[in-house]
């Protein structure tokens, strides 16, 4: 299947809880990819170490971490996320860091859907620095 890039136009015409449904997919992809390549461990201990990372939380605190490096529309995008209409309660998590974590997905997702892999390396790359 080939990948349909989307013009900034009609990435933003999407429903910013489609964007994040996206993110969150990419950034399972991008940790998941990096553990496989990294780490010798076993299926169940890779999949225990991605979620570790790729959760609300943490996804929260890398929105706060990166928010002084998002462009003003990467930032237009996340508050949508954040403000989105969601119809689920966060596991685990305060109803804060879950709509800040929407947010971030919604960032990712908006990146990967106009095909900007660059800056989604960065942002992921960076979140890791610490």
């Amino acid at each position: 299947m080939e990948r349909k890039i989307l013009s900034a136009k009609d990435a933003q015409q999407l429903n910013s809880l489609v964007l994040a449904y996206v993110g969150d997919a990419v950034q399972s992809l991008y940790v998941r990819q990096n553990l496989a390549t990294s780490c010798d461990c076993k299926a169940g201990e890779l999949h225990k170490l991605a979620s570790s990372v790729v959760n609300a939380h943490n996804q929260a605190l890398l929105a706060d971490k990166l928010m002084d490096s998002f462009t003003e529309e990467e930032r237009d995008v996340f508050l949508r996320g954040r403000n989105g209409k969601s119809h689920h309660k966060a596991k685990n998590q305060t109803g804060a860091d879950y709509r800040k974590a929407t947010g971030f997905e919604a960032v990712i997702g908006y990146l990967y859907l106009t095909g900007n892999d660059a800056r989604i390396a960065q942002l992921l790359g960076e979140s890791n620095e610490n």
